[in-house]
């Protein structure tokens, strides 16, 4: 079992605003990973206080073969100061442990890791893929 995390942030407070970040989020992480929904054991999502328009969990059950995936929604601890409107997540997979982790930070969030944030290797799959388009 591995853990992959990740946050994005979303300009405003919208049902379309957060489906989009983490429609974005989870694609990302999903092509990254090389990730199926039937390998997720679990994820918790976190919101800051200033998003309630919708439950990230929501958006991503609506993905295709996501709905017997273990979700949870949080709001994440306040600290003054904080990134504000930023959906995080922490997802357990079953991923072998020679595979590379892809911690996925989008948009603001990118400034929470830096050091997770930076362009990454796309897997040789990935690498095929990209040189057909």
């Amino acid at each position: 079992m591995r853990a992959i995390r990740g946050a994005t942030t979303v300009a405003e407070n919208t049902v379309e605003a957060i489906r989009e970040a983490v429609t974005e989020l989870l694609d990302e992480l999903e092509q990254r990973n090389q990730l199926q929904p039937h390998d997720i054991i679990s994820v918790t999502f976190s919101v800051t206080r200033d998003l309630d328009a919708i439950f990230p969990a929501a958006i991503a059950r609506s993905r295709p073969l996501w709905d017997n995936v273990a979700m949870l929604d949080v709001q994440q601890m306040h600290v003054e100061g904080s990134l504000q409107r930023c959906i995080r997540f922490l997802i357990h997979a079953y991923l072998p442990t020679s595979a590379p982790i892809y911690h996925t930070y989008l948009r603001h969030a990118a400034n929470l890791r830096p050091d997770w944030s930076l362009p990454q290797p796309l897997q040789p799959s990935q690498q095929a893929v990209e040189t057909k388009v």
